[in-house]
């Protein structure tokens, strides 16, 4: 799964990855945890042009009676979005990038779990496979939200959990984001494990495990032993 992450790069590095050209003022985020505001890159139809926009993560479905179920929407299993009444239309309809840096997962060691924080080799910015929603409570009110796809672990995160987050490669992004792309054997061999060859791991702070800490010690390698 994926229920911590980063995005630490200047907005600067992310317009030119992205390929974006408007900019929103964004602040280093070392301790990104659900329901939260989060970054995404989504295309516009209209001007023909990727853009940013700030997501609530946990996917609220336009049928929901509450904001409640988006906490349990912070991930989708990649193999079943297409089946699921929670996120079928917007696997069709409203997919996006959500943009990140790097990702946090747990490992039991002794009596303890120690935090590990996963990037890639190159530290590079990235985009998750991300689906978003637009959810209605009201004629005044309304909530644009998304969730992140998670599949098959690579050879260095199964080590940690069932589960990785799924991370596109900028090579598939137009795939992903383009509208009139809307069926499962297009879109589904896209979201695969990333290389893991191409990624990184080393432990880090307990102190990551307190979604209110977010500074850069969040993600400085410690040694395992904690010294």
């Amino acid at each position: 799964m994926c229920g911590r992450f980063t995005l630490s790069q200047t907005i600067e590095a992310l317009a030119q990855n992205f390929d974006v050209k408007r900019l929103p003022e964004v602040e280093p985020q070392y301790n990104i945890a659900p329901t939260q505001m989060v970054l995404a890159v989504l295309y516009n139809s209209e001007t023909k042009e990727r853009e940013f926009q700030q997501l609530y993560w946990g996917l609220i479905p336009s049928w929901a009676k509450d904001r409640e179920i988006g906490s349990k929407l912070i991930n989708a299993r990649a193999e079943t979005i297409a089946e699921k009444p929670a996120f079928r239309s917007a696997f069709k309809h409203r997919r996006c990038l959500i943009v990140a840096d790097g990702f946090y997962e747990w490992k039991q060691q002794a009596s303890k779990k120690q935090p590990f924080y996963f990037c890639l080799q190159d530290k590079q910015p990235f985009g998750f496979a991300g689906l978003w929603e637009q959810w209605k409570p009201s004629e005044k009110e309304q909530i644009a939200s998304c969730t992140i796809l998670t599949t098959q672990p690579n050879e260095l995160v199964q080590a940690f959990h069932t589960r990785m987050p799924v991370i596109l490669k900028p090579q598939d992004y137009d795939l992903w984001l383009a509208p009139q792309l809307q069926t499962p054997e297009t879109l589904q061999p896209l979201l695969n494990p990333y290389p893991a060859i191409s990624m990184t791991a080393y432990p880090v702070s307990p102190m990551v495990n307190n979604p209110k800490n977010n500074s850069r010690e969040c993600i400085m390698p410690i040694l395992e032993s904690g010294e």
